[in-house]
């Protein structure tokens, strides 16, 4: 898909679109995987499907250069990064530390209707089939778990760095494990928020990240065995 047809579909064509509405549509396009690593966005492209000035558009580039979802390069402007498989490694071990963080603090504040919430997502991920959309499930549900640590910028950070993580390995880790250990363990840890055991959820989404960093190490040797023959 083209960066204007994302951006279109996004926005809806919106006149007067601010940076932040610029932004917040291309980040979540680039995480989603629908515009690739390397794709050349062009200004006055975005700037007519958003219905907007190139003002807005060049100011939401900048914010996602800040962010590390764009670079610009000479003679090319701004293009979608790409990552190192290092970089992705050291992305997770960054989602170990924010996300440890903000479910401890969550834990205490859980309700029932948060609890049960994130069981219903739980559910519909279990009966979706398609491995494409897996992704978007887990990130719902984990974001269901943060939400009640009212930590509005953490959260922020989290969501942020899991867009980076997220567009390199959604399809590389469901391939590679399925879903059934995942949902296990995601079941799990929702028994543990919902009887308290703050240490226990935390132990066990900290294994939870740290698998996703094994499985695409295993993948990256794999992928280099092949290419080696």
């Amino acid at each position: 898909m083209k960066s204007g047809e994302v951006a279109k579909q996004r926005s809806g064509g919106i006149h007067g679109s601010t940076p932040d509405a610029v932004r917040e549509a291309l980040r979540r396009a680039i995480s989603a995987g629908e515009i690739a690593p390397g794709f050349q966005l062009r200004q006055d492209e975005l700037a007519e499907r958003f219905g907007t000035s190139r003002i807005p558009v060049r100011e939401a580039l900048r914010q996602l250069e800040a962010e590390g979802f764009v670079t610009f390069q000479p003679n090319r402007g701004a293009v979608v990064s790409d990552l190192s498989i290092d970089e992705v490694i050291e992305l997770l071990e960054i989602r170990i530390a924010l996300e440890c963080h903000a479910l401890r603090l969550a834990i205490p504040a859980m309700g029932d209707i948060d609890l049960d919430d994130a069981r219903e997502i739980l559910r519909s991920y279990d009966e979706e089939p398609d491995a494409e959309k897996w992704g978007a499930f887990n990130w719902r549900f984990h974001k269901a778990l943060y939400a009640p640590c009212n930590r509005p910028r953490l959260l922020a950070m989290i969501e942020a760095n899991y867009g980076h993580v997220g567009r390199f390995t959604r399809a590389l880790v469901s391939r590679a494990t399925g879903k059934d250990r995942p949902q296990r363990e995601h079941y799990q840890l929702l028994e543990f928020c919902r009887g308290g055991e703050v240490e226990k959820a935390v132990r066990l989404l900290r294994e939870h990240i740290v698998q996703t960093q094994k499985t695409l190490r295993s993948a990256q040797r794999h992928a280099s065995r092949n290419e080696a023959d």
